[in-house]
């Protein structure tokens, strides 16, 4: 036995080398909204295909600003899909790569228990100190937000409240840590398999703001990365979409 298995050793090990040189690395400029699902996916796709996923996190209009000026990234995954098609437009995405992955949703919410109602009257009310969102100009989610409050006939009243962060990920951290009391995230930060996870919350029906269409592009950098190819591959899965929904994206 101890024969048959040393004579196997050398083609075992050549298969090794083999799978570990066709494993490639990819690297992903992805929207701060999307961290905690696009950590679950890198994990399983890097399991499933043996390649290596590097993830940057920050707000969109960021992360544009960076592939713009000649950062490594090989994919975009934003908060909208109007970068992604500039980028497409412009020569710096490969043409026809792009796919909205999911469409987000706003919600209003607190860490406080019973703070925030089903309602967001509590908007309407203005009983509250600070109110948190993600700077409009560099977050789709803190334009979105506006449109809300604009909607709601509140933003003049509560603008005065307003404490912006730089990306949704900050603005979620504002709220946490309680230097805010209630504020817009993504859904996506406070459920987890369909369930909040804490505090009180309420889900910005989708008639108060434009869609919060969230596109994927492969950067021409990119074009023969086939580690980079197979990620976004993988993002069209089932397996990849069902993950995206437990945390309360449309996909």
């Amino acid at each position: 036995m101890r024969q048959v298995v040393l004579r196997l050793l050398p083609a075992l090990l050549a298969m090794l080398i083999s799978a570990s040189a066709l494993a490639g690395e990819v690297q992903v400029a992805v929207a701060a909204n999307f961290t905690a699902p696009m950590k679950r996916i890198a994990e399983e796709f890097q399991r499933e295909t043996g390649h290596k996923v590097l993830l940057s996190f920050a707000a969109t209009g960021k992360l544009y600003a960076q592939i713009t000026n000649g950062a490594p990234f090989d994919i975009f995954l934003a908060a909208d899909d109007v970068r992604p098609a500039t980028l497409e437009k412009a020569g710096g995405a490969v043409v026809g790569s792009r796919f909205t992955y999911a469409t987000g949703r706003l919600v209003l919410w607190s860490a406080k228990p019973g703070m925030v109602d089903e309602k967001g009257d509590v908007l309407k009310a203005g009983a509250f100190k600070h109110l948190a969102m993600a700077s409009p100009k560099l977050a789709p989610y803190g334009a979105a937000a506006v449109e809300t409050l604009n909607g709601l006939g509140v933003f003049r009243a509560l603008e005065p409240k307003f404490v912006l962060g730089e990306s949704i990920g900050q603005t979620y951290g504002f709220i946490k840590s309680g230097n805010a009391d209630l504020g817009f995230v993504a859904l996506s930060q406070v459920v987890e398999d369909g369930k909040v996870k804490s505090g009180s919350v309420w889900i910005v029906p989708d008639k108060f703001h434009t869609p919060i269409r969230q596109d994927a592009v492969l950067l021409t950098r990119a074009r023969n990365n086939k580690a980079a190819a197979d990620l976004l591959a993988f993002l069209k899965t089932e397996k990849a979409k069902a993950l995206i929904r437990s945390y309360g994206y449309h996909s």
